[in-house]
């Protein structure tokens, strides 16, 4: 029984190792629809937070005064909570992203993710240099990973460059994550056909 197993196990290797060297590789269009996917989520989690925060700040009955006057007394708290949600909203759009670039192609989970975030960098440089040729005023790097909230005009601070990191390498980590998960689903796929 067990030289029998061993004997399966090594064929569905050996067949992964061939499909792998053959399949394989950097999908393209997987990794376009997983860019399209990433920003897709991020506009819709964007979306339903902004609507969170509108419906509780009608709950409380808060206007608009009282709340300016309450981010004024705590921009370090804001600071802080908003980058904790930029970090979630990358994070899951990206995840998404990735899982959808690693389902479509099967193979190489790591290379669909990096793909899917080279998307991301390759549109927001054709968004700049068309918004240039056309002459439009546009903050390339507050637009980069489809995040329009980072406030990168003029000279950087600490707090700019820590943005721009998060804008940067949480999507790739999520991304790179999500396209792993999304190419093991198909490892588990194999696994159970060869039990059959």
């Amino acid at each position: 029984m067990g030289s029998g197993s061993s004997t399966s196990n090594y064929r569905a290797h050996e067949r992964l190792v061939r499909e792998t060297g053959q399949f394989g590789g950097v999908k393209i269009g997987s990794a376009f629809f997983g860019w399209v996917t990433a920003m897709g989520i991020s506009v819709l989690l964007t979306a339903l937070l902004t609507a969170f925060g509108a419906g509780v700040g009608l709950a409380t009955s808060t206007d608009l005064g009282a709340a300016a006057d309450s981010v004024a007394d705590n921009p370090d708290a804001v600071a802080w909570i908003s980058a904790g949600v930029l970090v979630l909203v990358l994070l899951l759009a990206y995840f998404s992203g990735g899982y959808v670039a690693g389902r479509m192609a099967r193979f190489n989970g790591i290379r669909q993710g990096v793909a899917v975030w080279l998307w991301a960098i390759v549109a927001a440089i054709v968004v700049a240099a068309l918004a240039v040729f056309a002459g439009i005023g546009f903050d390339a790097l507050g637009q980069l990973n489809g995040v329009p909230q980072l406030p990168l005009r003029g000279e950087m601070t600490g707090l700019g460059w820590i943005a721009l990191a998060i804008a940067v390498v949480v999507p790739l980590l999520g991304a790179i994550l999500g396209g792993q998960a999304g190419m093991h689903y198909h490892r588990r796929v194999d696994r159970d056909s060869e039990r059959i």
